[in-house]
């Protein structure tokens, strides 16, 4: 089985902090996202790394594999990875265009799979008394902050255990379900796909299939619920005088109005322009941030040094 570094694959250290994978995650994923990318294999190396930041961005997750890796070299690697990892392994793939297809590899599987499908076979009895109600698996599914704003349609493929009378695995079954998300779903929302998980033993009911909605990070956005927040830059004079400027959204840029002796840190509310939601959609707060232009030239320095002058000014006036 092959070691996978996924540090290297995110261009990350080791001892990169989570805002550091998290930024690396949404720059590369943008570059290899297979609907916009015109990298070389694209869909393979977006495949990649979202399993190396699925990993990353779990502290336990990252701990373990941290243990791993340090024994990467092992020549037993390959054998102790799997001895002693207990109970079904699930492993599943999403299609939704190319988009979003996430197939995690065999070393990912060996490492996380048990409990990425839910661990172990559930005993527990079927309502009727009779035989065991199969066990429920979960699966999270990755959106981008865009595919929210309206209905998906996927389609998903994973494998199910298949057991004899006595609830012993005698095999495993392909499974492939057209699945629809609605608009409006938020981050860790869990979707019920009834009957869908693990086969039941004697009779007992099915499991049931969880999808777990994963928003991706955005490269501009932050999200608080169906909130959304972004730094608008503003240069001084924008600042001071007032200005109209662009601001990007979800579904397009808007002309937003900066009123007159705007401070860095202001929020200003843009309604309507957040995440798409269950009832109403979340709002867009822009954040001001007031950047000062390069080294300014001789000229650009007369009028600084003017506006020095004639301003009544001190930001430092509460020190004394």
């Amino acid at each position: 089985m092959e070691f996978k570094d996924y540090y290297a694959t995110m261009g990350v250290e080791p001892n990169a902090d989570l805002k550091t994978i998290k930024t690396a995650y949404r720059r590369l994923a943008r570059k290899y996202h297979p609907d916009v990318s015109t990298e070389e294999d694209a869909e393979s190396k977006f495949k990649e790394l979202a399993e190396a930041y699925e990993v990353l961005k779990d502290e336990e997750r990252r701990a373990e594999y941290d243990q791993i890796r340090l024994h990467r070299n092992d020549p037993n690697f390959g054998r102790q990875a799997r001895g002693d990892r207990g109970g079904y392994q699930q492993s599943a793939s999403w299609h939704g265009g190319g988009a979003d297809a996430q197939d995690f590899s065999d070393f990912f599987e060996s490492m996380f799979g048990g409990r990425a499908a839910g661990g172990h076979r559930s005993a527990s009895h079927s309502h009727g008394g009779h035989g065991f109600r199969g066990q429920d698996l979960e699966m999270e599914v990755p959106l981008f902050l865009e595919e929210t704003m309206h209905g998906q349609s996927r389609e998903i493929s994973y494998k199910l255990p298949v057991y004899d009378e006595l609830g012993r695995q005698v095999s495993e079954a392909s499974k492939t379900l057209n699945v629809k998300i609605p608009a409006g779903v938020g981050d860790g929302e869990r979707i019920r796909l009834k009957g869908q998980g693990v086969a039941g033993v004697g009779g007992g009911q099915n499991g049931d299939l969880y999808l777990v909605i994963r928003l991706a990070p955005h490269p501009l956005f932050e999200i608080d619920g169906h909130n959304l927040s972004i730094v608008a830059p503003l240069a001084p004079w924008e600042a001071a005088l007032g200005a109209s400027i662009e601001v990007p959204t979800l579904t397009g840029k808007i002309a937003l109005t900066v009123p007159a002796g705007s401070q860095s840190g202001k929020r200003l509310r843009v309604k309507g322009k957040g995440l798409a939601g269950k009832k109403e959609p979340g709002d867009l707060y822009v954040i001001l941030k007031v950047v000062m232009p390069p080294k300014p030239n001789e000229k650009a320095s007369a009028l600084w040094r003017e506006l020095a002058e004639q301003a009544a000014f001190n930001p430092r006036a509460e020190w004394e």
